[in-house]
């Protein structure tokens, strides 16, 4: 019999798409990733639908953009009811597992008020955005936070602490001995108190490998989610990552003096917030990009271990892998720290996907560079399994075709992304109000256009300034560029994928096929000739 298809998904968490050896980075090794790349495709213009981590990953997770899913914050529940990948697998027979982390908020009001129980298994799907939580860890620990099952993990070896996620996998020692807090920037430099093989990354790939192990005598085809919570803060590395890059291997920061003179209000104002203003100093700069490079080399290492444990079951014919990232990371780039604006640093991600077909033989190796959309990996995990992609449902589109053969010629011409900010204090600088706390991004592959509710947009040529230096928002000369898209804003935003409860089909039927007439609903008919020509109709398509 034939194996069943798989699909494994990794997915990094604020790895941005030039801090890998395959997408140019001079000096950081990423031998197992880039030979990932050689397998499969490279896509060189993959963007997420908002650069934060809750709501890029809601539109990952159900393959809709931020305006239609409704998940605009990190914390703010995915609403019951909202479809998601792991109804669409189910459909198929397929388990959506994971391993990691989501950002998932449940939205316990909203089972209350139907009357579903969290511990139900109906609980457990909604409340888990459609996954199967094999081991679900979103990485941040602290105190008086819920336990993740990793501090056991931790205490039976040995590593007791009140805290053992701070105290030994996210603290460091000082010279003399003393703990040293992880979550400060000062202390980025110093080795993680806990060895490398009982770090996070290392312990979700074994968790991920026991999966695998155990899903081989289930024999259901399976879509494994392995989130990674590195190279996200808390910026710490175990030895030998610790120690492994210094200021020498640091690529020259991307930042302007032009872009402090006179900003755009809201990108001065995150210019100005407390993350921005210390990652744009040199020294937080020497202290946590070296330990930043440590972590994904040390995600690295860990592809080799698993790429070599599915080659050793003879699963890599059967399987798709995917390896991307939910967002970005300033990294003091533009002045910025974090990710929240719409620069390559922080838009644009990683994307490698390798598909075992025969069908993609012809693009191993290759660089795409059509624009594509988180949203587009739901629709293609369908389509891999067989199924039929809902496309009245998801926003996506697959990218088998890409995987397979040149850019068809209808592909997209512009790409969206969505951030909200008022939840954060930029809304207090700007004194907006929260309903118009709203950025939207569209790109077309050279030419970003960012439309900032309440201001002028801004507005970046990728093809005469790469690096986004210059703001030309307000130049006259570029208000024919701006016009362009605008309108492609206003035309996408005028027609979501709404129709959720009713396919395409049936909707294309009603009228088709006359089903008013029917159904014996007369409207509007004048005689019996006119509805005996309209029944002859009927009969007449019927017959075709």
């Amino acid at each position: 019999m034939a194996r069943a298809k798989n699909v494994l998904w990794i997915m990094c968490d604020q790895l941005r798409y030039d801090y890998l050896g395959c997408t140019g980075h001079p000096t950081l090794k990423t031998p197992n990733i880039d030979a990932m790349a050689r397998r499969g495709v490279l896509f060189s213009k993959a963007y997420v639908q908002s650069p934060i981590c809750g709501p890029s990953r809601m539109s990952f997770y159900t393959g809709r953009y931020m305006r239609s899913h409704g998940s605009h914050w990190n914390g703010w529940p995915l609403r019951v009811g909202e479809p998601t990948l792991g109804d669409h697998l189910k459909k198929i027979g397929v388990r959506n597992v994971l391993v990691g982390k989501t950002h998932m908020a449940p939205d316990l009001e909203g089972m209350k008020a139907l009357g579903i129980p969290p511990e139900s298994v109906i609980g457990v799907h909604v409340a888990e955005c459609g996954f199967e939580p094999y081991e679900r860890d979103d990485g941040l620990h602290p105190t008086g936070r819920p336990r993740p099952k990793y501090d056991e993990y931790l205490r039976r070896q040995g590593f007791e602490a009140t805290n053992p996620w701070e105290h030994w996998a996210n603290s460091g020692a000082a010279d003399d001995g003393s703990l040293q807090n992880g979550w400060l920037l000062v202390h980025a430099d110093k080795a993680a108190r806990v060895p490398d093989e009982h770090s996070e990354t290392p312990y979700m790939t074994r968790r991920a490998m026991d999966f695998i192990g155990e899903a081989e005598t289930d024999g259901r085809p399976w879509c494994l989610h392995l989130s990674y919570i590195k190279p996200h803060w808390p910026y710490i590395a175990p030895e030998p990552y610790a120690s492994m890059y210094s200021i020498d291997d640091m690529i020259p920061v991307i930042r302007s003096e032009r872009e402090r003179q006179n900003p755009h209000p809201v990108f001065g104002a995150y210019m100005d917030m407390r993350y921005s203003r210390n990652m744009a100093r040199d020294e937080a700069r020497e202290k946590v990009i070296p330990t930043y490079m440590g972590l994904i080399t040390q995600i690295d290492d860990q592809m080799g271990v698993l790429m070599k444990f599915l080659e050793e079951r003879g699963l890599l014919d059967t399987t798709m892998i995917v390896f991307t990232s939910d967002h970005g990371d300033y990294l003091g780039d533009h002045w910025m720290g974090e990710k929240d604006l719409f620069h390559e640093q922080s838009a644009k991600i990683p994307l490698i996907i390798i598909d075992p077909s025969k069908e993609a033989d012809a693009t191993r190796g290759t660089r795409s560079d059509a624009l594509v959309e988180g949203i587009d990996l739901a629709p293609t995990f369908v389509d891999y399994f067989g199924g039929k992609v809902p496309g009245h449902i998801l926003e996506g589109r697959s990218l088998l075709a890409l995987l397979r053969g040149p850019t068809p010629s209808d592909w997209r011409k512009v790409a969206f992304s969505e951030y909200d900010y008022a939840m954060q204090d930029v809304r207090l600088k700007l004194n907006q109000p929260i309903e118009r706390c709203r950025l939207f991004m569209v790109f077309d592959g050279r030419w970003k256009y960012i439309h900032a509710s309440g201001f002028r947009p801004m507005l970046y040529d990728l093809e005469t300034d790469p690096d986004e230096y210059v703001d030309r928002g307000d130049d006259p000369e570029c208000a024919g560029v701006i016009a362009r898209l605008q309108a492609e804003l206003f035309d996408w935003a005028l027609h979501p994928n709404d129709h959720v409860t009713t396919p395409r089909e049936k909707i294309a039927n009603y009228a088709d096929n006359q089903l008013q007439v029917k159904g014996g609903i007369l409207i509007g008919i004048w005689d019996e000739a006119e509805l005996a020509a309209i029944k002859d109709g009927i009969a007449q398509r019927a017959k075709m």
